[in-house]
């Protein structure tokens, strides 16, 4: 099977989320950004009070699901969003904590982190922190986290072993993973998983839900949880010009443990 250079695509995709980051855009590839779209977030999964509740510019539309309404989220936790971009996900957790616990994001964009601290600074939060660095190696300790969280992120990953085994490093015994991501439900043709675009427009990347159970149990993780939602392919049509990603990829929520 043909494949692509892993720093090619990381650099592909820190150009793409840089640029989203400074001049807008995001997962919509026909009709640009989706984060303007009020519908979007509701098919995600987000409440009209929680996309209004974020401070204004954190949500740039570049989410599958809402990880924070399978989160379970508990007062005190520390919760570590992978691929935080402008941290949309990290103040609807930190709303959840209630002033309680921590919140890190970490993102490999150095536009997205500038932007989420801006925001943060904005909203003056004071248990949110924003780091940059590869979800393949976290600038986080070892058994630190109580919950990792992510939003259509880990997809975008050339090693996504490599990020499950940094989840499952930095959780506490007891933690939990939960994200929302898009899965293959069929196997993709060579031009779009070859596709430097499709990779990243959260299309080309996506491994099947067998891989990823398979990759999660390898990690270390146990009662791991996919839950596909075929519903999202009407807004993952969107996310390519042709409109064939929903015959290939749908959204899904994962969750998996640390015990």
């Amino acid at each position: 099977m043909n494949t692509i250079d892993p720093e090619i695509i990381r650099n592909h995709v820190r150009t793409r989320y840089g640029e989203i980051a400074e001049n807008g855009g995001g997962c919509c590839a026909a009709i640009g950004c989706c984060g303007t779209d009020k519908n979007y977030d509701f098919q995600l999964g987000y409440a009209a009070a929680e996309s209004a509740f974020a401070p204004e510019g954190s949500n740039l539309g570049l989410g599958c699901g809402n990880p924070i309404a399978i989160a379970s989220m508990r007062p005190g936790e520390t919760v570590l969003d992978l691929g935080s971009g402008a941290g949309f996900d990290c103040f609807l957790a930190a709303r959840k904590l209630n002033g309680t616990g921590h919140v890190i994001g970490v993102d490999m964009t150095p536009a997205m982190i500038a932007k989420a601290r801006a925001n943060s600074k904005k909203g003056n939060y004071q248990n949110i922190e924003f780091r940059l660095g590869e979800i393949e190696a976290l600038p986080v300790a070892d058994n630190s986290v109580d919950l990792v969280i992510s939003n259509c992120v880990i997809n975008l990953s050339p090693e996504k072993l490599r990020v499950f085994r940094e989840a499952f490093r930095v959780l506490k015994t007891g933690g939990r993973l939960a994200i929302a991501d898009v899965v293959a439900t069929r196997p993709l043709p060579e031009s779009v998983r070859m596709q430097l675009n499709a990779i990243g427009g959260c299309v080309g990347g996506a491994a099947s839900v067998n891989e990823i159970n398979a990759m999660l149990k390898e990690a270390g993780f146990v009662r791991i949880d996919i839950v596909t939602r075929d519903e999202t392919r009407s807004f993952i049509r969107q996310w390519m010009d042709d409109e064939s990603a929903g015959d290939f990829v749908v959204s899904a929520f994962i969750t998996a443990y640390k015990l």
